[in-house]
């Protein structure tokens, strides 16, 4: 079942401290359309199902990227995106928006998401590596 828009937002206005819905909103856009290049198939299709509407079109319909991006290029490049960003700013950005939609997809999906990404994704997800 699809989390609603005001729970998602709520919980990573909250984990992210932001302090307006704006900069929530903005911060969940870039990172979920990023995420979205990285993931195919039904891996993707699930969770989207678990997202709000409005979110889950943008995991389906991502921003293009030549290939993987490793954790630390997917922080570049959500600083890039957000206007006034550092990559410390979008590092707490990422974690935010990650964990949330971890919580949304549930522990089996997460970790069938993390299988399609390079490693180092775990923490960024609020979920400490595996060994």
């Amino acid at each position: 079942m699809a989390m609603r828009w005001e729970a998602f937002l709520d919980q990573v206005q909250e984990r992210g401290e932001y302090a307006t819905p704006q900069e929530t909103e903005r911060a969940a856009r870039t990172v979920l359309a990023l995420l979205g290049a990285h993931l195919v198939g039904e891996v993707r299709a699930e969770l989207a199902a678990r997202l709000p509407e409005t979110f889950a079109l943008i995991l389906l319909n991502p921003l293009q990227t030549a290939e993987p991006l490793s954790p630390d290029r997917f922080v570049r490049a959500t600083a890039a995106w957000i206007e006034g960003a550092t990559e410390q700013t979008a590092t707490w950005d990422v974690s935010a928006v990650l964990s949330v939609t971890a919580d949304a997809a549930g522990e089996e999906l997460t970790r069938r998401v993390l299988l399609q990404l390079p490693p180092g994704y775990d923490l960024l997800f609020g979920r400490p590596e595996r060994t």
